[in-house]
């Protein structure tokens, strides 16, 4: 596993197979010059990342206004993540990360431990990253509530 990133920190590049984006696989080197907010999220159509997807569904205009791409990531197949745009409605690019090495390279790859039984999976963790692929912003262990919220208040932050 990978130790974990720091504010300031150069994205670690990827190439992941992309559901909603016109160019499949897409490259983080190939988005340069634009913000991402890159969101790592456990499960497709599980409560808490549905709710979490369609907040980010729900206020992409105010995130693309501010001259961001959002992108979601998880270790779902590409066909249940079409399946998860479809029934939500979302808008927005969702890579799948099968193997778990992009989650890996941002350290979001974590043991869990749920009822006693241990495995991995993703930690739900969303990065900014700004058009020069800096880390901007990290937000670990995200609580869904408010999230997306205050993500666009801290892109209005100089």
């Amino acid at each position: 596993m990978s130790e974990s990133l720091q504010i300031g920190d150069q994205a670690p590049e990827f190439s992941a197979e992309v559901v909603g984006y016109d160019k499949s696989p897409i490259r983080l080197s190939e988005l340069k010059g634009k913000k991402v907010v890159l969101y790592f999220y456990p499960k497709d159509d599980t409560p808490g990342c549905t709710r979490e997807s369609c907040d980010f569904r729900d206020r992409l205009s105010d995130l693309v206004k501010a001259g961001v791409l959002v992108l979601g990531v998880s270790r779902d197949s590409a066909d249940s993540h079409r399946k998860f745009r479809e029934k939500y409605g979302l808008t927005f690019p969702l890579l799948s990360d099968p193997d778990g090495s992009i989650s890996t390279s941002y350290g979001v790859l974590k043991e869990k431990n749920m009822y006693g039984r241990k495995s991995i999976g993703i930690e739900r963790t969303t990065f900014l990253i700004d058009g020069n692929g800096t880390v901007r912003k990290i937000y670990p262990k995200v609580k869904v509530e408010g999230h997306v919220e205050r993500i666009i208040q801290d892109l209005s932050q100089p």
